[in-house]
């Protein structure tokens, strides 16, 4: 008899963490994971493998450059999808070893197969004919998500494709449609805009990463259209299909993706990317078995301990549902683990930061100004723009931007959000003033390297002190 104080089902984030969490307690873990690698979809196919598209595409088509060198700055003439896949590979399969190297590390046995549920501790991992039974005291279920497919997408891997497909692609289109600004969808279409792909947008909604700060978000928007993408808002697709390409037109084999809007109009590009919402892969568990169920979209519901309907049974990562990001997925299976076993945690969850890795590239934390506004809260902003920080002018970089949301009374920061490069690594210094109780006086007072885009934090404190002092 197999027997585990836990048994994770699934290695992505979630999973791993979790698994060496409890591990570091002293406790007997296995990971069950039915591919052939472990990591999930956020080494495999999501996180990992779009961000190593991204930095592919910023070095081999000198998008950074071109404010000093102009929009000709391109040190590869022609970029082939070998050259944006391999670049990918190489990242996929060292991540792959460092993920198989602290499991083993920590003496956490990977077991190969599909987990199902038998019991509320009994799971059986069925590998091709081979089936082993695993008893374990406590049960985590991360499984994660896949791009959800609608039936009446006609998808077909070449022209037709998902967020998974995209990477699997033989070529690179010379027209896309983007349908979905969610953050993939939004992450995709300006990289792949930005590697000179003819790209228009779809979004049902009235703007872009709704979650956003507006400010943010709006600048985004005006961004992606001064790179030429087109930006079709509060518009909705009601059909995909293949039509014949007119004379003339870009088109593979005589062919052309057709989409056509709520609104009546018809879009047409050599390739359509559907990027809207994720299905948790929750079936092939048998949850029945143990007296859970999955909602419409897959995700399992779980307590502020990640915990189930069932005392033993957790759940952690993007099959719980929002924000379903790799680093959120982390700390939830951290803290799942910490949980089950006893052992005392502190994690700030309202603090826990968002990035979104378009170009260029968003991050958040804390509070938004719409929402502060909703609850009443009395707020001033600083905000600090790049093109007057040196390494802003440095970068070339004359988009960017940082801003504070600072309380009227007590001067603590509410939220950042900033905006351009290098965005997803400072929205970290507010994050921890956040979570230590700071205030935009803590700014004020400290120096910061020169230059650096974290001098962005006091000329955004200062400008935010002026407003509250009425200067």
């Amino acid at each position: 008899m197999d027997h585990f104080d836990l048994c994770v089902i699934g290695s992505g984030p979630a999973g791993q963490k979790a698994a060496v969490q409890a591990a570091k307690l002293g406790k007997r873990v296995c990971v069950i994971e039915k591919a052939q690698v472990l990591g999930g979809a956020a080494i495999n196919t999501g996180t990992i493998p779009s961000k190593s598209l991204r930095e592919a595409i910023l070095h081999l088509t000198g998008f950074q450059g071109r404010a000093f060198l102009g929009e000709s700055n391109q040190p590869r003439q022609k970029i082939t999808i070998e050259d944006l896949i391999s670049w990918c590979n190489t990242v996929i399969k060292a991540e792959i070893e460092v993920i198989r190297g602290h499991l083993i590390r920590n003496d956490i046995e990977i077991i190969n197969g599909y987990g199902a549920f038998q019991s509320t501790d009994w799971v059986v991992s069925v590998n091709g004919g081979d089936v082993r039974a695993i008893n374990a005291d406590h049960i985590l279920v991360a499984t994660g998500t896949r791009p959800a497919t609608p039936s009446d997408i006609p998808f077909d891997g070449v022209r037709i494709v998902d967020a998974d497909g995209l990477l699997r692609l033989q070529y690179l289109p010379r027209t896309l449609l983007v349908v979905g600004g969610g953050v993939i969808g939004t992450e995709y279409a300006s990289m792949m805009q930005a590697l000179g792909v003819k790209v228009t947008l779809v979004e049902g909604r009235g703007r872009l990463l709704e979650f956003l700060d507006s400010e943010v978000s709006e600048a985004l928007q005006y961004h992606l259209r001064q790179t030429g993408m087109g930006l079709r808002m509060g518009e909705k697709v009601v059909k995909v299909e293949l039509v014949d390409a007119p004379d003339g037109a870009a088109a593979r084999d005589g062919k052309l993706v057709q989409a056509t809007l709520e609104s009546g109009k018809t879009l047409k590009a050599e390739c359509l990317l559907y990027c809207i919402g994720r299905q948790g892969n929750t079936e092939g568990l048998e949850l029945e078995k143990v007296g859970l169920t999955a909602d419409n979209r897959g995700r399992i519901k779980v307590n502020d301990r990640y915990q189930t309907d069932v005392p033993n049974i957790y759940a952690a990562g993007d099959v719980i549902g929002f924000p379903a990001l790799a680093s959120t997925s982390m700390e939830q299976g951290r803290l799942a683990a910490c949980h089950m076993f006893g052992k005392k945690t502190d994690s700030v969850a309202a603090l826990f930061p968002y990035g979104i890795y378009a170009i260029p590239e968003i991050s958040m934390v804390g509070w938004t100004e719409e929402k502060l506004t909703e609850e009443g809260v009395p707020y001033e902003t600083g905000v600090a723009n790049y093109k007057e920080i040196a390494r802003g002018q440095l970068l070339g970089d004359h988009v960017g931007m940082l801003k504070l949301l600072i309380h009227q009374e007590t001067r603590a920061i509410l939220g950042v959000h900033c905006i351009g490069n290098g965005a997803t690594e400072i929205v970290h210094i507010g994050q921890a003033v956040m979570a230590l109780g700071g205030t935009v006086d803590y700014f004020i007072n400290t120096v910061f390297n020169y230059p650096t885009l974290a001098e962005c934090y006091k000329v955004a404190a200062l400008n935010g002190a002026n407003k509250l002092a009425h200067v």
